[in-house]
């Protein structure tokens, strides 16, 4: 018999228990690069994402602070916040769905010419007044299913209240 306490890792309850494991890693992070290494990692895992970043907003910059992804991305790098499409999801507190990058103005073409992205999603962290966002990547043009979309949204949530945790 099981314990209680085993997380199923095939049934319909897994994800619930995901979200449930960032939320606990989340309250013990400590500092913002390790809310960065909780957020990349189990994001990828909840979406299914080829490629997971954490973009913090640095004034009229976004900070892409971490990632984690089939190949690399743009770790370390900052772009103008109305260059990106994590600036957007920011300036406009709400999440971008592009099913195709290549199909949608708000993506820099020529940024994303050179890696595996075709579609993505960007989630703000803290909508009211947005601080970061997380963002997920996928090789094949398409959306994510509605729970994927509300588990980064569930992510992003948990995130807001770490970073301010992180700032006591």
């Amino acid at each position: 018999m099981l314990s209680t306490l085993q997380q199923p890792h095939d049934t319909i309850e897994a994800p619930l228990f995901d979200l449930v494991e960032v939320i606990e890693q989340l309250a013990g992070a400590r500092t913002v690069e390790d809310v960065a290494a909780i957020v990349r990692t189990a994001a990828r895992r909840i979406s299914g994402a080829d490629g997971v970043t954490f973009v913090l907003r640095d004034e009229d910059r976004c900070w892409y602070l971490d990632e984690e992804a089939i190949s690399p991305l743009w770790k370390g790098q900052k772009f103008p916040i109305k260059a990106c499409v994590s600036g957007w999801a920011m300036l406009n507190r709400q999440t971008a769905v592009i099913p195709d990058i290549y199909q949608d103005p708000r993506v820099p073409h020529d940024a994303y010419r050179p890696t595996f992205v075709r579609s993505m999603v960007m989630t703000p962290v803290r909508p009211d007044d947005p601080i970061a966002a997380i963002g997920a990547y996928w090789a094949e043009p398409g959306a994510p299913a509605p729970e994927v979309l509300a588990r980064l949204q569930a992510v992003a949530r948990a995130t807001a209240t770490a970073m301010a945790n992180v700032q006591l």
